[in-house]
């Protein structure tokens, strides 16, 4: 399987996937990646921090968008080459992000295409923006 070559997508395009976020998911997250700040595990100091409460790691939640461009659009073959990312809203355990992609720029010679990326959660709220580069499969 792979995914859409640069010829086969248009500025427009979007894909998009949904996730509820778990307990599960950001247990998880911290142990692979060793982040085991006490925001997203430890629910007394995190009830006493800004956000009153655990939240979901926010580069958990800008994985989803990898799921988007590595399976969906373009799809597998796909590399990520970069990502800006605003982190605008947390996200708590039981919150059901969409991740969604949206084609912006193609650069057909370098075989390389910008997209826009949002997280928006289970009541349309935009949590996280960004644009992304990625070079689709050949």
């Amino acid at each position: 399987m792979i995914g859409k070559k640069i010829a086969e997508l248009n500025i427009g395009d979007k894909a998009n996937f949904e996730k509820t976020i778990t307990e599960t998911d950001v247990y998880l997250y911290a142990g692979i990646t060793g982040d085991l700040n006490p925001a997203h595990i430890n629910q007394p100091a995190a009830e006493k921090s800004m956000f009153k409460g655990r939240i979901a790691h926010g580069m958990l939640i800008a994985g989803l968008i990898s799921t988007v461009l590595g399976m969906y659009l373009p799809g597998p073959g796909t590399i990520y080459l970069g990502q800006e990312l605003k982190f605008l809203v947390p996200v708590r355990f039981g919150d059901t992000i969409k991740a969604e992609a949206e084609v912006l720029e193609k650069n057909e010679e370098r075989n390389r295409i910008k997209l826009k990326t949002t997280c928006t959660n289970q009541e349309g709220v935009v949590v996280l923006e960004g644009i992304a580069t990625v070079m689709p499969p050949k």
